[in-house]
């Protein structure tokens, strides 16, 4: 069994955003050479978000505005976290909704997905430098 490990890297100059990140890991998996395997996708920080949905910019939009009703940014002071000097309570409690991570079967050396899947990295504390993992295992 090999292993191949990748990681991207941003720098979202907004505070939220929604990235297709679909062809920077299918090029990671062209790179690591595994034809049938497992490819793991997540976020190394934890105000951001490694998902799948469908490639839809109203879709996108409707996330966006979904999840500032469920934790708008301000007020600031709504949030126990940001008493610790920080401003980005509500970015921790959108990855939690949004998750961390996705798991894609690897199969014939593509991602082995339904119609319409993509991957998205979702920033919601943005305005510097973030990274993605991509680990990939198999033969």
């Amino acid at each position: 069994m090999k292993s191949y490990r990748k990681e991207l890297v941003f720098n979202v100059t907004s505070r939220r955003a929604y990235l297709d990140i679909t062809e920077e890991v299918e090029s990671a998996l062209r790179e690591s050479g595994i034809r049938e395997g497992l490819l793991l996708c997540n976020a190394m920080h934890i105000t951001a978000s490694v998902y799948i949905n469908d490639h839809e910019s109203g879709l996108l939009r409707d996330y966006d505005d979904w999840l500032e009703r469920l934790a708008p940014h301000e007020p600031l002071s709504q949030y126990r976290h940001n008493r610790t000097g920080e401003d980005n309570g509500d970015a921790h409690l959108k990855r939690q909704v949004m998750g961390r991570e996705v798991v894609v079967a690897v199969t014939d050396g593509k991602l082995d997905f339904g119609p319409w899947e993509r991957i998205y990295y979702g920033e919601f504390d943005g305005m510097r430098r973030k990274r993605v993992l991509i680990k990939i295992i198999g033969e």
